[in-house]
């Protein structure tokens, strides 16, 4: 789609030329030759890798299996290339039938071509830690992969035989990827009927942060109706994933049902129930003590949950062009680091971003490495509003941290998630406090920083409150399957729990669990993005009190991608996540916050 014919889809002019990505650096399409010719070389390849290596890593010394690894790397990321390709075609129009079938042929092609691979983690993991160390001492060029061998090593105590790892492998496409691509279709094909038009997901959801209150009310009980209408698939979807969830928890030994998570975003569980601990308990001084804060901006005793997100009376709301935006994020990049912002500005000179909202169209944003061979591609969808710009930022945070980390190569740039946030939430913190510091009438520096508070509890305080969603509904289900009813009436506590009394609910907000796609795509993932918020607001507290040389540190963090673990990246800046204090310190910028406008 070209940049004009984006804007006439997005039928809003006055955002300017909204940019569609281009896909071809990848594969020039879904019937190219050339990714015809890297699957068929894969498979010969991979076939070629299981005859050589299967049961003889054992043998292998330092550099042999140093160069084992190395052609394991090449194919994974060959198989990455394709897969990111099928998938970020799919992301952009998920309804058309021949996209969908080309995106699940790809699963499979790809899948089928992975298995000739199982064996090679699992031989690993099998290998003596003496003899391990011994071949590390002896081989530098195994050495480099040191920090990839120590996170697969991670999963020894939970990887299963080899005939039950390749089964597991090779159901996945008609299992757990299938659920995940009937919710995807599903939540694309649904229509809102709001205003006298059939809305997507995105758009409905746009209408929340309406100026006008009577298109939050249709809009927020149009969502509520019409995700009720299909709360029972959705139901069956969660209620399946959970179930096989628990079942491969449970043939792994994975304690809880977020262990699995935490081992892969390299956290240990104390650290994790020490954040959601210092959250929840910090509910009645945060998100509770806001929202009274804004009903009674509204004068009003209780908030409608449709006005939670609902700019403030004295809010122009204006929309926001694109090449604004563009300046806007670019520029506030640009006073942190130059570098940074030289990185950031390759995504708006070359077509890296699908901005415009269409039908069809995966909702929400994400940021997409692809691999380190290419470049990634982020996807948003741009309504001109300021968290629209906060998202622009976010994820091109997302973008300069995979481009930065990615001089490590595929293997060794792969960054947890907890991590992965950091650098996307930074980047908003630098928007917002640009924008803050070049705004000077008070009336407008109010609406700013309720916006900011507002977005750090939607990235604190709600994503926690899902994270705790999303425990209660795992660990309920392993008792029997919940129907959508109990779903809501969990939904509905934790709600009523975290945002507090001042918020009003009706029946229909009991649905709005179902359209958010990570609890499907990537369970327990939300709490990352309180981690990173919390992180990156003591963070941004060591760059106040001394910017000489910040930046510097800060990039060679962003660069190591997975190389080292938490506790060495934050230790240059004097911060340890496993200190319960550490929390405190972030929630108290949020805090902070509040107290300013409550004097206000």
């Amino acid at each position: 789609m070209t940049s004009s014919a984006a804007t006439a889809a997005n039928d809003s002019p006055d955002l300017g030329n909204l940019p569609a990505w281009d896909l071809s650096d990848l594969y020039p399409g879904m019937d190219s030759p050339e990714l015809k010719a890297d699957l068929d070389r894969m498979e010969t390849e991979s076939k070629a890798f299981r005859e050589r290596y299967a049961g003889k890593l054992g043998t292998l010394d330092g550099d042999a299996l140093a160069a084992a690894i190395r052609a394991y790397e090449d194919i994974d990321e060959t198989l990455s290339r394709a897969m990111s390709f099928a998938g970020l075609v799919y992301n952009g129009n998920m309804v058309d039938p021949a996209i969908a079938k080309f995106y699940q042929s790809a699963q499979e092609r790809v899948n089928g071509i992975s298995a000739n691979l199982i064996f090679f983690t699992l031989e690993i993991n099998r290998l003596e830690e003496s003899d391990l160390s011994a071949k590390l001492a002896k081989s530098g060029a195994l050495a480099r992969y040191a920090p990839w061998l120590r996170d697969t090593r991670l999963y020894r105590d939970h990887q299963l035989s080899d005939e039950a790892e390749r089964l597991l492998h090779d159901k996945y496409v008609v299992g757990r990827a299938a659920w995940n691509r009937l919710f995807d279709e599903t939540i694309a094909s649904l229509r809102f009927p709001i205003a006298g038009k059939e809305m997507t997901c995105a758009e409905a959801l746009n209408r929340l942060s309406d100026r006008d209150p009577a298109a939050r009310r249709e809009a927020g009980e149009v969502v509520g109706h019409v995700m009720g209408e299909n709360s029972r698939l959705f139901a069956l979807i969660t209620n399946t994933l959970a179930k096989d969830k628990e079942i491969e928890d449970n043939w792994r030994n994975y304690p809880t049902p977020t262990s699995a998570r935490n081992l892969s975003n390299r956290v240990e569980d104390e650290v994790v129930d020490a954040l959601v601990s210092a959250v929840k308990g910090a509910y009645p001084d945060l998100s509770h003590r806001y929202y009274a804060m804004k009903a009674k901006w509204f004068g009003e005793e209780r908030l409608d949950y449709w006005n939670r997100n609902a700019p403030l009376p004295e809010d122009s709301d204006r929309s926001i062009r694109w090449d604004e935006a563009r300046d806007i994020v670019l520029g506030a990049y640009g006073r942190f680091s130059p570098e940074l912002a030289s990185i950031g500005k390759r995504f708006f000179d070359n077509p890296w971003i699908d901005a415009p909202v269409r039908p069809g169209k995966a909702p929400g944003a994400f940021a997409h490495p692809t691999v380190p061979s290419v470049h990634p591609y982020l996807l948003v969808n741009y309504q001109g509003k300021t968290r629209d710009v906060m998202t622009l930022a976010h994820e091109l945070g997302h973008g300069v941290h995979q481009i930065l980390a990615g001089k490590q190569g595929h293997f060794l740039s792969d960054t947890p998630l907890t991590l992965a946030e950091t650098a996307s939430v930074f980047g908003e913190m630098l928007t917002f406090r640009a924008l803050l510091a070049a705004e000077t009438d008070p009336k407008r520096r109010r609406i700013m920083l309720a916006g900011k508070v507002e977005d750090m509890l939607n990235t604190v305080v709600r994503q926690i409150a899902f994270f705790d969603f999303e425990r209660r509904v795992h660990t309920e289900r392993r008792e029997g399957e919940l129907t959508a009813e109990r779903i809501g009436e969990i939904w509905m506590a934790v709600q009523t729990e975290s945002l507090g009394p001042a918020l009003r609910f009706d029946d229909g907000y009991k649905n709005y669990w179902s359209y958010i796609p990570h609890f499907i795509h990537s369970p327990f993932y939300v709490y990352a993005y309180a981690f990173g918020d919390c992180l990156v607001n003591s963070l941004y507290a060591v760059y106040q009190d001394a910017e000489q040389g910040f930046a510097e540190k800060y990039l060679a963090m962003l660069s190591a991608g997975g190389t080292l673990k938490h506790q060495d990246l934050l230790a240059p800046f004097g911060l340890d996540a496993s200190d319960p204090a550490f929390w405190q310190k972030g929630l108290n910028v949020i805090r902070g916050f509040v107290d300013e406008l409550e004097a206000a």
